[in-house]
């Protein structure tokens, strides 16, 4: 097996044909190229070489190799390139996905903010459905993407939070509940929550469409007493946000759903009561921990910075 630098020394000194050049290009001393030349051609057994007091010229076998040799070490140093372009570099292309048209607005502003910074990267967005975020991110079609949270899974990171609003169910605009001015996690046990697809992961399942009640809800009381009746009744599935608002409306079940959905989904025969006693939900970026480049990283603290900068300084 040849070493890095018997290679390196090799083929520079086919391309110079001057022990001189080839030690200046190398950033070492001549004699150290005459030492690994030599032992090469003691490990080949034939002089890879030919040596006057006036030129150096390629041997027959020393020519074979410098051809066979030279595009593979192209391939891989250029590959190496490549990588740590990847990874420490600013410039490409960067692709995210958002999920909803709220996530779509404040990734916009991110992607302005990164764009300011590092003008030589380009950011592709793309609109993914809850269920394909993390497939996307798996399979390579994004480097990141701007979701609610949990979005827990095998090698995910989730950034940190960007975005928290008020929890909120939405209701049939002729249910009961519609009337009311709040409801509590203890509601829950009383209607049909609608599921959203098993190809989900469990955390955030679990958080929209719970066995009692939200995970992130307390399991008592603002008062103290324990959250108590029937399990909730496991409603239809549904594949879009849409689709869940019209079994919603069509007085299939109820969904809970951050408070964003009065603005961007507002719809007559859903009804969107607060939660009186809910964790809010929470959007942030997310990635592949071993999709951690520098690109990602740069998005991910221009993101950080648009959401925390005073009202009257953001564009």
């Amino acid at each position: 097996m040849l070493e890095r630098h018997e290679l390196e020394a090799f083929l520079t000194l086919a391309e110079e044909l001057h022990f001189g050049r080839t030690a200046e290009r190398l950033h070492v001393s001549t004699a150290r190229i005459s030492q690994t030349i030599a032992r090469l051609e003691r490990r080949t057994g034939v002089p890879l070489f030919h040596r006057t007091s006036r030129r150096v010229e390629l041997s027959l076998v020393g020519r074979q190799m410098y051809e066979e040799m030279r595009p593979a070490w192209s391939r891989i140093t250029d590959a190496f390139e490549r990588a740590v372009d990847a990874g420490r570099g600013l410039s490409g292309l960067l692709r995210v996905a958002f999920n909803g048209p709220a996530a779509g607005q404040l990734l916009v502003g991110a992607t302005q903010a990164f764009r300011a910074r590092h003008p030589d990267c380009e950011v592709q967005i793309r609109e993914a459905r809850l269920p394909e975020v993390l497939p996307w991110l798996r399979d390579g079609e994004v480097d990141l993407a701007l979701t609610c949270f949990p979005m827990d899974g095998e090698g995910v990171v989730m950034g940190p939070v960007l975005v928290r609003e008020a929890r909120m169910l939405a209701v049939p605009a002729g249910h009961p509940f519609a009337r009311r001015a709040t409801v509590s996690v203890e509601d829950l046990a009383r209607v049909t929550v609608l599921r959203i697809p098993e190809a989900l992961p469990e955390p955030p399942r679990r958080d929209r469409t719970p066995d009692r009640a939200p995970d992130r809800t307390p399991d008592r009381t603002p008062a103290g007493r324990p959250i108590v009746g029937r399990p909730v009744v496991p409603g239809p599935s549904a594949r879009t946000f849409n689709e869940v608002l019209t079994l919603v409306g069509a007085g299939e079940g109820v969904f809970t759903v951050g408070a964003h959905a009065r603005r961007y989904f507002a719809r007559p025969d859903v009804v969107y009561v607060p939660f009186e006693d809910a964790e809010p939900v929470e959007w942030g970026l997310v990635w592949l921990a071993d999709g951690a480049t520098a690109r990602v990283r740069a998005f991910g603290e221009a993101a950080l910075d648009l959401v925390q900068a005073p009202a009257e300084s953001v564009p």
